[in-house]
């Protein structure tokens, strides 16, 4: 039917945006737009590129999928549903795994009766995560409980796991930057208020010395990075203590909001000794409070903009990792595959060491982005499970012939011998009921040896476990291809292999 704007009073009564403040909701109004649909409209078809994250505000969409020919109903999201509170929030937005994977959606949404949701682009729900932790505590646990059902019901197995753990490792990686962003937001409330008291104190009484030693007092402190100071905690804690007792035996009211600041950057009493020595005594408790409220800002400006340097970087990981905006098939370099899924597992790596061993430029293979990142995921993933949290993961790409071979090694337990000739069967699996579906490694061995014409294999022993992909190389040029057939030399291929499982 059509679109209009939001307001944030009915965005105030929606169950997803619950206990929100006024700034936040003022931004996903301003952020997002209304659209109406009539009674059998589709909102979106199954197939089509992922675009909108879509909150229900009111009406019915019936979630439908295409199995066998026919359409099978996944859902039905409701306002009217008189569920229980988990229930009825997950039947109030849809679309997320899809957004957030890049991918086309896997199911067709139509109305069912009036309806009017609010729409939300790509790049504003990841925005929405960061600037509205609230809203991801809703949203990934629902998104978790999706995944699994879909999981369980079947249907594109492979690529909803793979979901799964890019949904999984964006909550994970923005959840640091995100606290980052609101507790300095939280402290600039606060500061901003405080430093115009203490500039107009400071204004008041200063000498133009004494304001030229306060503005050198800062540009030392931005000059020096963070994280000069002391090695060890327990030296950061007590240099924190002495600046303490000197801002406050100088008239400093509460010394514990600057020196933390002073401590992380390797300043010390005798810093603060040589600034005193350029303010008047009795101006130095003014001058110390004005330094201590424009340092705490300056701090907390620091801290929003590592944070968003840190949520672009997770988006451009992410995008690497989907390989957004590529063709299906395409030359791929595997060593940006490999860092890229690398960064998406880092949840699941943390305690274990990663030792990479990437050989000097190669060139890059023809091949499907998308399905050799999955592989990597499975990979990385069942080694990091098999070592349960600690061990080393050796990843390398090398040269090997015609083909690049990349090897994917843990010091877990290793695979049973009785096992290990059956990894690769489809629904085979050595983990707990519910744990695996038992498809990863046959699906990752179909993608190599029928869609890329390489080889898996496997060797296993307890402490080395090794899981090697050939890959072929570009094509050769005619006149090399030539050359080696004149001199008798055989093509070179990724699947006959001496066997080193």
């Amino acid at each position: 039917m059509g679109a209009a704007d939001l307001l944030p009073d009915e965005l105030r009564a929606h169950p997803l945006f619950d206990g929100l403040n006024g700034e936040q909701y003022r931004w996903l109004a301003d952020s997002g737009r209304s659209h109406e649909l009539g009674d059998g409209e589709v909102l979106f078809a199954e197939g089509a590129p992922a675009r909108f994250f879509v909150v229900l505000l009111d009406g019915e969409l019936l979630i439908s999928k295409v199995v066998d020919d026919r359409d099978e109903v996944l859902a039905r999201h409701s306002t009217r549903d008189g569920a229980e509170e988990r229930a009825m929030l997950a039947h109030t937005f849809t679309g997320e795994l899809c957004v957030l994977a890049g991918d086309a959606y896997l199911a067709t949404a139509t109305s069912v009766g009036h309806s009017r949701v609010a729409l939300y682009d790509r790049d504003t729900f990841l925005q929405m995560l960061v600037r509205a932790p609230r809203v991801s505590e809703m949203v990934v646990p629902v998104l978790a409980l999706r995944a699994q059902d879909m999981i369980v019901s079947g249907g594109r197995r492979s690529t909803l796991a793979s979901l799964g753990t890019l949904a999984a490792g964006i909550a994970h990686e923005l959840n640091n930057p995100a606290s980052a962003v609101i507790r300095a937001i939280g402290e600039l409330d606060d500061a901003v208020e405080e430093l115009e008291a203490a500039a107009e104190t400071w204004g008041q009484t200063a000498e133009q010395a004494e304001r030229a030693a306060l503005a050198d007092a800062r540009r030392d402190w931005l000059a020096r990075p963070r994280g000069s100071g002391p090695g060890d905690a327990l030296g950061v804690s007590l240099l924190e203590e002495e600046l303490q007792d000197w801002l406050e035996d100088h008239g400093l009211g509460d010394g514990s909001s600057l020196a933390p600041l002073l401590a992380e950057r390797g300043l010390d009493t005798g810093w603060l000794d040589d600034l005193g020595a350029r303010v008047f005594d009795a101006r130095l408790p003014a001058a110390l409070r004005y330094l201590s409220e424009s340092l705490r800002i300056r701090s907390c400006v620091m801290d929003v903009r590592d944070a968003g340097t840190r949520v672009s970087a997770i988006v451009r990981n992410t995008k690497e990792y989907t390989n957004l905006d590529r063709a299906p098939e395409s030359d791929v370099d595997v060593r940006e595959g490999l860092e890229s899924t690398l960064a998406m597992l880092r949840p699941k790596l943390a305690g274990i060491t990663v030792v990479r061993d990437y050989a000097p430029p190669l060139p890059r293979v023809p091949g499907y982005p998308t399905e050799l990142n999955q592989v990597w995921t499975n990979l990385v993933d069942n080694a990091a499970g098999a070592m349960g949290g600690r061990g080393e993961l050796r990843v390398s790409v090398r040269g090997e012939g015609g083909c690049i071979l990349v090897e994917v090694a843990d010091t877990g337990p290793g695979i049973d011998a009785a096992v290990l000739p059956r990894v690769f069967e489809p629904f085979f699996t050595t983990k707990d009921i519910g744990a695996g579906t038992g498809l990863g490694l046959h699906l990752s061995h179909r993608i190599v040896t029928k869609r890329h014409r390489g080889s898996i294999t496997v060797r296993s022993r307890p402490g080395d476990t090794r899981f090697q992909v050939r890959l072929p190389g570009p094509p050769a040029s005619p006149g090399a291809a030539a050359a080696a057939e004149e001199d008798g030399a055989a093509p070179t291929s990724c699947r006959a292999l001496p066997a080193d499982a």
